[in-house]
C-alpha cells in the first residue's frame, strides 16, 4: 500500500507538471509551481479520504463521517489562500503559488491528525521538490519558453505619430536573424492621454530570465519621443 501511495502522488505531480508546462509555454498566470503543488495536495486529500474511511468508519462506526471535518477545513482554509492572491491593476496576478501552499499546509495537517505519517512525509518532500528543485531543473535545461519571466513598464511618450514604431522596437529588442528566443512579447498593453498632448503606456513585457531589467531601461529610455520611463519586476 505504501508503494502505491507514492506512485500515486508522484504520478499527481507528473500530470501537475505537464499541465504547468503548458500554462508556462502560453504564458498563462497558472504556472508550473501552482499547478503541481494543488496536484499533490488534492492527491493526498483523496487518499486520506479513503484510507481514514477504512481506519475510522466502516462498520465498527457506522454513523461516523471521518472526513466531514476535514472537508470543512480545506474549505475554510481556501478563503486564507484567496487573501495571499494579488491582482495588479496592470491586469497581472500574483500570489498563486503562495495560496496553494497554504491550501497544501491544510491537507498536511489533516494527513498527519489522521494519522497517516508515512504519506505527509512523502507529501513534504513532493512539494518542496515541486516548489524549488523542479522549476530550479528545468530553468537548468535552458528550454526557452520556459525560461522567462514578466516585467510592467510605463512610459510617458510626446505626442507623436510614430507610437506603433515604438511598439515594434521593444518588442524586437535582442531578436537576430537566426534566432527569436530573445524577442520581448508584449502580454498587455494600454495607452492613455495625459496633460500637455502626451501619452502613457502600460504594458506587461515577457522576457528571457537572463535580462536585467537595467538593460530593458536604458533601451527604452534611448527610443525617440520617450519622455520617461518606469520598470517593475512582477
Amino acid at each position: 500500500m505504501t508503494i502505491e501511495m507514492i506512485i500515486k502522488l508522484c504520478l499527481a505531480l507528473l500530470f501537475g507538471l505537464l499541465i504547468g508546462i503548458d500554462r508556462q509555454i502560453k504564458q498563462k498566470q497558472l504556472g508550473i509551481r501552482p499547478c503541481m503543488v494543488i496536484s499533490i495536495a488534492s492527491c493526498l486529500v483523496t487518499i486520506v479520504s479513503v484510507e481514514a474511511f477504512g481506519k475510522f468508519g466502516g462498520p465498527t462506526h457506522p454513523n461516523m463521517d471521518p472526513m466531514r471535518l476535514a472537508a470543512q477545513i480545506v474549505s475554510g482554509v481556501g478563503f486564507i489562500g484567496a487573501g495571499v492572491i494579488l491582482r495588479r491593476s496592470n491586469e497581472v496576478i500574483s500570489g498563486l503559488t503562495s495560496a496553494a501552499l497554504i491550501w497544501s499546509a491544510s491537507a498536511l495537517g489533516i494527513t498527519v491528525g489522521a494519522g497517516f505519517y508515512l504519506e505527509a512525509a512523502c507529501a513534504v518532500i513532493l512539494l518542496m521538490s515541486a516548489v524549488n528543485f523542479i522549476p530550479y531543473l528545468i530553468k537548468t535545461l535552458g528550454l526557452p519558453t520556459l525560461n522567462r519571466h514578466e516585467i510592467s513598464i510605463k512610459i510617458v511618450v510626446e505626442s507623436n505619430y510614430r507610437m506603433t514604431e515604438l511598439i515594434k522596437m521593444i518588442e524586437r529588442r535582442g531578436q537576430n536573424e537566426k534566432s527569436k528566443k530573445e524577442e520581448y512579447k508584449i502580454r498587455h498593453l494600454k495607452i492613455k492621454d495625459i496633460d500637455d498632448n502626451r501619452q502613457l503606456i502600460n504594458m506587461v513585457l515577457s522576457v528571457p530570465e537572463d535580462q536585467y531589467t537595467t538593460e530593458i531601461y536604458y533601451y527604452i529610455k534611448k527610443i525617440d519621443h520617450v519622455l520617461s520611463v518606469e520598470i517593475e519586476n512582477l
